[in-house]
């Protein structure tokens, strides 16, 4: 009954991404599961912090990553938190637990010279679904958006008199990304035969669609990322983040202010963002070490 509540709390107060609801889910269903299996009889609303910490350890005993980890606990907190606010319990067991250390990794990127490639002299399929397959990629690595405001984007969304797009990022929240003209023709072409081939009833109809007229999904956007950049990279990683990573890396390395880049990224605190700046310097360390006559 309370982790219902708690759901529901989640999306119509919180107003969580779809994403985070679904991985909360998951999460304290995993941390109940647990507790009636080890803890007979209890609820997990009344766990305590013996019980939650012998979750942690369980945890790291099978070996899950930290990052993982961490989610897990902010879940805890938060659902928690939710029942002390709705006085189920009077005191949150999360109180008393330490978050394991978490290392820090640096975000992996693509070389400009790399994408262009990818932009510039890849073939892509003839038609709509050449033109919108490159579409995705140009508009992941021009406007640095994330996966579900890509999906997003209606019709109405894109001001091609101002050059910008309006994108709904985590908790609904929306802003402005501006655009560069070339962008703006890519758009206009591919709109040009998807309106040809398909009867668009509205003008916050999705942008991008599939081959049936149909709203994108996440696991299409995904293939057909990692299909192209397969093409010009060997790395293991090849998410359409890595374009998001990859457009706040060069916009840094070309004199960009960090609060400016905060802002089209959508972060909601500076700490997000500075995680760009250990790849800026470890390039200028390298230009250091290949240019200077004590290096």
């Amino acid at each position: 009954m309370y982790t219902t509540r708690f759901f529901k709390y989640l999306e119509f107060e919180k107003r969580s991404s779809l994403h985070t609801q679904k991985a909360y889910v998951n999460d304290l269903s995993q941390c109940q599961l647990f507790i009636h299996t080890n803890y007979p009889d209890t609820d997990i609303s009344k766990a305590d912090h013996f019980m939650i910490r012998s979750f942690i350890i369980n945890l790291l005993e099978n070996e899950t990553g930290s990052a993982s980890i961490h989610r897990k606990i902010s879940c805890l907190r938060s659902f928690f938190r939710f029942c002390v606010k709705e006085s189920y319990i009077v005191q949150s067991p999360m109180n008393r637990i330490l978050l394991p250390a978490i290392a820090k990794k640096l975000p992996v990127i693509i070389s400009e010279s790399k994408i262009n490639a990818v932009l510039d002299n890849q073939e892509f399929a003839a038609g709509f679904k050449g033109l919108r397959d490159h579409l995705i990629i140009e508009l992941l690595y021009a406007t640095g958006i994330r996966l579900s405001e890509l999906i997003g984007i209606g019709d109405n969304d894109i001001d091609f008199i101002s050059s910008q797009v309006k994108v709904t990022g985590k908790r609904k929240k929306q802003r402005l990304v501006p655009f560069h003209p070339l962008l703006s023709d890519s758009i206009q072409r591919y709109l040009l035969v998807r309106n040809s081939l398909f009867e668009i009833r509205s003008v916050s109809a999705p942008l991008l669609v599939t081959d049936k007229n149909e709203k994108l999904y996440p696991r299409l956007v995904y293939r057909i990322v990692t299909t192209a950049l397969a093409k010009i990279t060997s790395q293991e990683k090849k998410s359409p983040h890595i374009l998001r990573h990859s457009y706040a890396t060069s916009l840094l390395n070309r004199g960009a202010d960090l609060n400016a880049i905060k802002e089209l990224l959508g972060h909601a605190s500076l700490a997000a963002t500075q995680i760009y700046t250990h790849n800026s310097i470890s390039r200028l360390k390298k230009v250091y070490d290949q240019a200077h006559p004590k290096a």
